[in-house]
């Protein structure tokens, strides 16, 4: 099932790289769409409320009526985050500095992060998910005690840097595992999901998957974020930490739930993609939300 989807994916992607031929216009729109869309998903499934259309005035610089200090600071370090990963990820390297860079991107407005911006966690801290409110509705997962922190982050980014080199495993398989390794282990004290949602941007745009930015992967998520998280800890309890509480060596590892959904998402991004290939199909394909953020975009001189 897995390897279907996979190769459903690679024809999607072949399809669109054959078929990209909407003007640099067109695409430079989209982008800014995509930006709006995506920040105010990200943001929305950690617990803030701003709106798509709030998200959009915020970054035109006019003031939301609704939204509290740390939800602005949290959407414009999201925003410019994932706007430098569109325009710059061929020069990004994908390492450990890179990530702890990313970390102080995303959280350089939010004043009370100051202390631990682009730093490793020093305090225990949980996975856990919450309501439309922002309200925490249930602890996930226990996360890796920060002084295990440093090296199990060194050892990932080590093999998921020789994994996608050596091209033994198929990238996707690859970029899913060190999703999921990656929130399990939560190296950071706050914005881990939203550093999880960036990475997967940048390593996906390294591998050719360079419909990215024209359809927003953290949307596809949102819509499905109770599906996400179940996803998240079906595999994440299987996984074998001898530093837990529960520790058992015989348990069966299994990070397929993940996959699944993960594959999932990434099918659904990849089919818009190629259906945004005729100028025609934008319409259809962008939400009502979308298309408000698109056709204020579309009455804005370049």
């Amino acid at each position: 099932m897995l390897w279907r989807t996979i190769a459903h994916i690679e024809e999607l992607k072949g399809q669109w790289i054959a078929g990209a031929r909407l003007s640099p216009q067109a695409l430079g729109r989209l982008k800014k769409s995509v930006l709006i869309t995506s920040t105010g998903a990200s943001t929305r499934i950690e617990g803030a409320k701003l709106s798509d259309e709030e998200v959009e005035r915020l970054m035109r610089g006019l003031k939301t009526r609704k939204s509290t200090d740390r939800d602005e600071q949290e959407v414009r370090g999201y925003y410019e985050l994932l706007e430098r990963v569109f325009e710059g990820w061929k020069r990004m390297l994908f390492s450990e500095d890179g990530i702890k860079r990313f970390h102080q991107d995303l959280l350089q407005y939010v004043k009370k992060d100051a202390v631990h911006r682009g730093k490793y966690k020093t305090e225990e801290n949980r996975v856990v998910m919450v309501d439309p409110s922002g309200k925490s509705v249930g602890v996930l997962f226990e996360a890796t005690p920060p002084h295990y922190t440093s090296q199990e982050m060194w050892e990932l980014i080590a093999w998921t840097s020789r994994a996608l080199g050596e091209r033994v495993h198929h990238p996707l398989l690859v970029i899913g595992n060190f999703i999921v390794e990656f929130l399990a282990i939560h190296p950071f004290q706050d914005g881990n999901g939203r550093i999880s949602r960036a990475l997967t941007n940048l390593l996906l745009l390294k591998e050719g998957y360079e419909y990215m930015p024209y359809v927003s992967h953290e949307k596809l998520i949102e819509d499905n974020k109770p599906e996400y998280y179940v996803a998240l800890r079906t595999s994440q309890k299987t996984f074998i930490r001898d530093h837990a509480p529960d520790f058992n060596p015989h348990k069966k590892e299994t990070i397929e739930p993940w996959l699944a959904f993960f594959f999932s998402v990434l099918e659904e991004q990849a089919a818009q993609a190629v259906e945004l290939l005729s100028k025609e199909n934008i319409e259809k394909i962008l939400s009502q939300k979308q298309l408000l953020v698109w056709a204020y975009i579309e009455s804005v001189p370049e």
